[in-house]
């Protein structure tokens, strides 16, 4: 069949299907647009959400630190409010001449040989580091063992010829962290009400010196 002549009419026609057809694809792409906001905002709204939960946390976790800080302060001042652990001390013939709270060494001297007591005792020729925690562990133990050992070596830097015997101290003490410290000479303190108590030591044991 011979193809039939383009009218005016025809071209309208055609046209007018180019406009709707172009028509609907912008339609179409506006609908994906606003779908594409929708879901970038949707997105963005949880993000937020998501940052203001971590900001929460983070704030809550900011407050339990401040809180533990002031709670292993607590400990301290009950320790040695009223001298209760200083007279505790005084029955196993250490005679306590002094205490001192927070106490920095090795200011000078290289990293690591700096370090801080959180309660020092001192008996004469003796002192008596201890560290002290809100929950004592077997980790912690290590640590003050490895303080006892940096502070021997700044005490002979300075000529400081006193002996030193550790100790550690918790509100909670965890696991094996008690039986581990004996084994290592340290005497171990725990809160007993409203006072102190230095832990019963084991048969055979004796302080160990620094």
């Amino acid at each position: 069949m011979p193809e039939q002549p383009l009218t005016y009419e025809g071209v309208l026609e055609i046209i007018r299907e180019i406009s709707r057809a172009t028509k609907e694809q912008a339609a179409e792409y506006a609908r994906e647009k606003a779908e594409y906001a929708r879901e970038r905002k949707e997105r963005d709204v949880a993000f937020d959400r998501r940052m203001q939960k971590t900001e929460r946390i983070a704030r809550k976790a900011s407050r339990s630190v401040s809180k533990l800080g002031n709670r292993i302060g607590d400990i301290i001042e009950n320790m040695v409010g009223g001298n209760a652990l200083i007279r505790k001390f005084k029955k196993l013939d250490y005679k306590i001449e002094r205490h001192s709270r927070n106490v920095c060494f090795g200011h000078g001297l290289p990293k690591d040989m700096r370090g801080e007591i959180d309660l020092l005792l001192e008996d004469g020729n003796i002192a008596i580091l201890i560290e002290v925690k809100t929950t004592l562990q077997t980790a912690d133990v290590r640590t003050h063992i490895e303080r006892l050992e940096k502070y021997r070596r700044v005490a002979d830097v300075k000529g400081d010829k006193r002996r030193f015997i550790g100790a550690v101290a918790g509100a909670v003490v965890e696991g094996e962290a008690q039986e581990f410290a004996h084994e290592n000479g340290m005497y171990v303190i725990v809160q007993s009400g409203e006072a102190v108590e230095i832990v019963q030591t084991p048969e055979g044991f004796k302080a160990k010196e620094w």
